[in-house]
């Protein structure tokens, strides 16, 4: 099973449903989180949401509680908070991306995707992560091919991935793809 912690984003019920092509989901408020879904959860994903990072310090207690007991997955607040979780800056980017296409190109970190794959990808966000970023297993594994921004992780030996970008959006060309990696991973 699936737990989507929300993070009361608009996007969020897309994600549920997005995930429910591959397995049970179950979700919850950030704020109402129910103890026995998450120890039943296979896998915890952390959803889209308004703000930034530090305004949900019950998000970051869940991360660093499953981190290596559960695959954990964020998307876009949550690909943010597991970076903030693991002690790395979240700021403001100088272009705001709300609803806008990309192409993110596939560094040679990646142990899920080919070297080289480039995907469109829709993005909604005002916030990105200040590099240099250096945390024990985590790769930065693609990247913005205009702005080199950092636009997924992966931490293949504790099972944390995340994504920038919203693979749920009707912008993500093949989103259902990237989850099915992810998920499989």
């Amino acid at each position: 099973m699936i737990y989507v912690i929300d993070h009361k984003d608009s996007f969020t019920q897309n994600v549920v449903h997005q995930l429910s092509i591959f397995d049970k989901v179950e979700c919850d408020d950030y704020s109402k989180v129910n103890k026995l879904k998450l120890k039943k959860a296979s896998i915890i994903v952390f959803s889209p949401g308004p703000g930034s990072p530090k305004d949900y310090p019950l998000t970051s207690k869940i991360y660093n509680q499953f981190k290596g007991k559960k695959k954990i997955i964020g998307i876009c607040l949550g690909f943010q908070q597991i970076l903030f979780s693991e002690g790395a800056q979240i700021v403001e980017q100088n272009k705001i991306y709300h609803g806008f296409q990309s192409e993110v190109s596939v560094n040679n970190l990646s142990k899920l995707f080919k070297k080289g794959q480039k995907f469109k990808v829709g993005r909604y966000h005002s916030l990105k992560l200040n590099e240099p970023f250096n945390a024990k297993n985590f790769d930065i594994t693609m990247r913005c091919a205009i702005s080199g921004t950092a636009m997924s992780f992966e931490n293949n030996i504790d099972k944390i991935y995340g994504f920038q970008f919203h693979p749920e959006s009707f912008l993500t060309i093949n989103g259902n793809i990237l989850i099915k990696k992810i998920l499989s991973a």
